[in-house]
């Protein structure tokens, strides 16, 4: 038994001993009726907001308005909400006001049959006024009494209900699925933070491309992430993708991933939102092109996980994964430094998964995913980017060379030779501890040569690009 149902099910004892009647409530009797282990565990009573913090003194009221108080033990919480039936919801979120009731009438204001279901928690009776149990019996969902109440009340269920549909398979009943899509525009009163949580859920569900297929056919898709309708019959070239338009491809590929983390689900889902944008049709090859969509993509992608409010980690990572998904096309074209480099970024893993999908979804050539795949095991046993010989603290202290772009310019230079020639590493390494020890003997002294001329005559053997490339001003005097 969990902590939390354990304190659940202590508190009932309390509760129950002091002559109140009290279930377990909502998800908790819905999964345990699923064969899931309850993620929450809520109870429901007749005990009303003073009579359970008078049970449980070190209780938080914070939700006592509605009815809520905070139980805490052993490290959790737990909600035990007084039965009552909702007044109006004019914020589209919360009732503007209660009235403590009945489990029959508190049953009736939740909002589907599967989850309005309450378990006594001593004998383990299920207690059901709304037909919930024939519903999760059937595979169906459906809202409780009329379906548009439900929706108007609080906006965000129309998510919920794709969210639900979506991780237990269960089909949306007929009333219900015409009420979301009656109650669709609904959404623009819900927060972009609500509306990113549920989403989230949706798209990262094991069945996420029927989540995504729900969103669309709902329409509620177009009333927060409109730039997804617009895959919808943007044509590619058949050759490489006989799957079909961009939608198609999208869903495909959204649907092999394996478990995916969020930043990844969201990567691929925007891998192409770029293709509309960019289709041309190219007269002299008669095929269609989609020039530069990977960085048209990166920016819109951008756009959208700040409107949706995405933290600043996920937009920046989902964000670098889609600027690079077409560079798979060239690894087997790069040198070993900047095909090291490339792999050496911290999403690099979920890169290559978003390449594979890539693959799969359309014409199913996975040369470049085995190659980075070999490349990764080759690669294995040195770090990809060793340790820098250099750094800014030495060009700026040791070489007297003034903070700006210069530092960054000579530090890529010195990386790249570094990365290049891998068994010079040593070599390079007792030459630059030479120069700095050299440099900081003459800290009370200008050079007789200037620092550029001295470093690029020092180092000509090791830096053959730094003097291929005269008109790069690295280091001045």
């Amino acid at each position: 038994m969990s902590t939390q149902k354990e304190l659940a099910t202590q508190s009932a004892h309390i509760l129950r001993e002091a002559g109140h009647v009290v279930y377990f409530a909502g998800g908790a009797v819905r999964d345990q009726l699923l064969g899931q282990t309850p993620k929450d565990y809520d109870l429901a009573t007749s005990a009303r907001p003073d009579e359970v913090q008078a049970l449980f003194p070190k209780s938080d009221a914070i939700g006592k308005h509605f009815g809520v108080i905070i139980v805490k033990g052993a490290g959790e919480t737990i909600e035990v909400a007084t039965f009552r039936t909702d007044g109006s919801y004019k914020d589209g979120r919360r009732p503007d006001s209660v009235e403590f009731s009945s489990p029959e009438k508190d049953a009736q204001r939740r909002d589907f049959t599967i989850n309005g279901l309450f378990q006594d928690p001593l004998t383990k009776e299920i207690i059901d006024h709304v037909g919930g149990r024939t519903d999760l019996d059937a595979k169906i969902l459906r809202a409780i009494g009329n379906p548009k109440d439900r929706f108007e009340e609080d906006a965000l269920r129309l998510l919920r209900a794709i969210r639900f549909a979506t991780t237990t398979g269960f089909e949306i009943e007929s009333r219900t699925w015409i009420a979301i899509q009656e109650c669709a525009p609904l959404l623009s009163q819900i927060s972009p933070e609500r509306i990113r949580d549920e989403f989230s859920r949706i798209i990262i569900a094991p069945d996420r491309g029927r989540g995504l297929d729900l969103l669309v056919e709902s329409g509620l898709i177009k009333e927060f992430l409109p730039e997804v309708i617009d895959l919808q019959g943007c044509e590619q070239p058949p050759q490489w993708h006989p799957e079909g338009d961009v939608y198609v491809h999208t869903r495909i590929a959204l649907s092999l991933l394996d478990s995916p983390p969020l930043p990844l689900a969201l990567a691929v889902l925007f891998h192409d939102i770029g293709k509309p944008a960019t289709q041309t049709w190219d007269a002299e090859a008669e095929r269609l092109r989609f020039n530069s969509h990977d960085k048209i993509g990166a920016q819109m992608a951008e756009k959208i996980l700040r409107r949706l409010r995405y933290s600043n980690q996920t937009t920046e990572d989902v964000t670098f994964m889609v600027s690079r998904h077409m560079r798979f096309m060239h690894v087997r074209e790069m040198r070993t430094a900047k095909l090291k480099r490339f792999m050496s970024a911290e999403t690099f893993s979920m890169e290559t998964e978003l390449h594979r999908v890539d693959c799969d979804s359309s014409n199913g050539l996975r040369d470049n995913y085995d190659f980075v795949r070999n490349k990764g095991e080759d690669f294995a046993k040195e770090p990809l980017i060793p340790k820098p010989l250099l750094t800014g603290h030495d060009l700026i202290h040791n070489f007297e060379i003034a903070p700006g772009p210069k530092i960054g310019k000579i530090l890529h230079e010195v990386q790249t030779e570094q990365e290049h020639d891998i068994e010079r590493v040593e070599e390079l390494k007792e030459t630059l501890s030479t120069m700095i020890d050299d440099a900081t003997t003459r800290s009370t002294q200008r050079f007789l040569v200037s620092p550029k001329t001295w470093f690029l005559a020092s180092n000509k053997t090791h830096f053959p690009s730094l003097l291929k490339n005269p008109e790069l001003d690295l280091i001045s005097s």
